[in-house]
């Protein structure tokens, strides 16, 4: 790919960050080129925080290639060498991981039984969790690197600059655990747990860190390199970043002090710090911080029950630096969003347009002429109990659309059904029209009436505007308003004059009829 120095003046996140790490490159070539990383906790599933974090790395990765020329590479690193600290609740046999907590992931038999540990099995769910979005990335094991004397450089550097390195980190912590902290963590030879314990002697000459057992007593000596310890957490990840070149990482709001912190240590090991970008956490529908213990969060499993995957991307691509409520009102307008970007995208390859981030440039996929929030609207009027009954609708308002020829659109279908049976219908409540509603109604009946059956939607848009106008609505909100709560049961929903053409006329006129009866009945 040749360079484009043009593109740093692209008012889109990614190519601003893609610059900052040109920048860093320049300063500092590097043959190989950029080297991006992605870290991962490998004690629990991946969840919807992977997926944002991966895909916007993605995102910058592909823009810095665009505007330098220059080749990258990705890992997603999992740190599973960090001791298991409490057996996690969506597991099979507690009782047997509870006999092996702190140990390393990888040394804990696997629950599920599939796999040689227990971080072996997340490692493998984690990879597959990045294939099914089709993510280029390598992905890179704590233990291996630790064992493969990939870090064993590096460790003897740090065994070099330990008081350095715990001057870093000591203002930073009570007074209890000032009293013990080491950046290394030992492996106990003897029951294999990770060891936080403060280090009686640091001897990098002799590739050695002595220590004593809290438990028993004995004094015992651990080889610094080879995978006998490990590092601290802050300390761990300057120590990747300097043992590997990382270029770039981006990283929540939640982890600024320690980005600041692992910056200084990685200093002091004579590494230049990475060029980061920090992103908002994500809040609830109460706005509220999200918490994996409270469930007060959304996963990615429910995200893609009712959306597609490129509708997630369109939620992280936006505003990353704002927080941002998830939860499940803000799937149908992130669906919209991307379905607008998307025909943007195939009109003019817009650098600034999410869809060309999402889809790395340009898209085959001739999208949706239906709104997911069109859509929705349509599974409340028919109660939709599957797809199928959607397409006959679909079938007369854009004839030649198939689920084959629009595949989107088939999986917006699905989507749509699913969405309505979960949270629509249960909500769904028709109220009775006012005086006036009642008066505005019969004037649209009399409209549609008289309106061909193939009228199209801005000549049904234009009819609904003059009749909200000739009746003395306080503006003309109110009116489209009573038409979604009254003839549809929601309390909103997208341009009723389209929604009218994909329903048809005459189901319309037989809606309002519907409504016009239920009043007359309840009175």
């Amino acid at each position: 790919m040749n360079a484009d120095p043009s593109l740093r003046s692209v008012k889109a996140w990614p190519f601003e960050e893609a610059a900052k790490l040109a920048d860093r490159l320049a300063a500092a070539p590097k043959p190989e080129g950029a080297l991006f990383q992605t870290g991962y906790g490998p004690s629990g599933l991946p969840h919807i925080g992977t997926f944002g974090e991966v895909a916007r790395t993605t995102w910058v990765r592909r823009a810095f290639e665009r505007l330098t020329g220059l080749p990258s590479r990705l890992i997603a690193f999992s740190d599973d060498m960090d001791g298991l600290r409490k057996v996690p609740d969506n597991v099979p046999n507690k009782a047997m991981l509870a006999e092996h907590l702190g140990r390393p992931l990888t040394a804990i038999p696997d629950p599920f039984g599939t796999h040689p540990s227990f971080g072996a099995h997340n490692n493998a769910r984690l990879q597959a969790f990045l294939d099914t979005f089709g993510f280029d990335y390598a992905f890179a094991s704590s233990t291996d690197y630790y064992r493969g004397g990939r870090f064993d450089a590096a460790l003897l550097r740090m065994a070099e600059r330990h008081e350095q390195v715990r001057g870093v980190i000591l203002p930073t912590l009570g007074p209890d655990r000032r009293a013990t902290y080491s950046p290394f963590l030992p492996i106990h030879p003897e029951t294999g747990v990770v060891m936080q314990v403060p280090m009686e002697e640091v001897r990098p000459a002799e590739d050695l860190l002595v220590w004593i057992d809290p438990d028993t007593g004995r004094r015992h000596g651990t080889r610094i390199t080879g995978g006998h310890c490990k590092a601290q957490w802050k300390a761990d990840w300057a120590l990747r970043w300097y043992a590997l070149g990382v270029d770039y990482e981006m990283s929540g709001k939640d982890l600024i002090d320690s980005v600041r912190l692992s910056g200084q240590i990685c200093q002091i090991l004579g590494g230049t710090p990475p060029v980061g970008f920090t992103y908002e956490l994500f809040l609830d529908d109460k706005g509220q911080k999200i918490s994996k213990s409270k469930g007060n969060g959304l996963t990615i499993e429910e995200w893609l029950r009712y959306a597609p995957a490129e509708s997630l991307s369109q939620f992280m691509y936006s505003t990353p630096q704002r927080a941002k409520r998830l939860f499940f009102d803000v799937i149908p307008r992130a669906v919209d969003d991307y379905l607008a970007n998307l025909e943007k995208l195939k009109a003019q390859p817009d650098l600034t347009n999410p869809a060309f981030h999402i889809h790395n440039g340009s898209s085959n996929d001739p999208g949706s002429p239906i709104s997911f929030a069109m859509l929705l609207n349509l599974a409340s009027v028919v109660n939709a109990d599957g797809p199928e009954i959607l397409w006959g609708f679909i079938g007369r308002y854009a004839p030649g659309v198939t689920a084959e020829s629009h595949p989107m659109l088939a999986r917006l279908a699905e989507h749509a059904v699913a969405y309505y049976q979960d949270f629509v219908a249960p909500e769904k409540r028709h109220r009775a029209p006012s005086a006036l509603e009642h008066a505005a109604l019969e004037d649209l009946l009399q409209g549609l009436r008289s309106l061909p059956a193939d009228a199209d939607a801005e000549t049904i848009q234009a009819l609904l505007y003059e009749v909200g106008k000739r009746h003395a609505f306080a503006n003309l909100r109110d009116w489209f308003s009573c038409l979604y709560q009254v003839l549809l049961g929601q309390q909103e929903g997208p341009r009723f004059g389209g929604f009218v053409a994909l329903y048809g006329i005459p189901g319309t006129i037989g809606l309002i009829e519907a409504a016009l009866a239920r009043e007359a009945s309840a009175a």
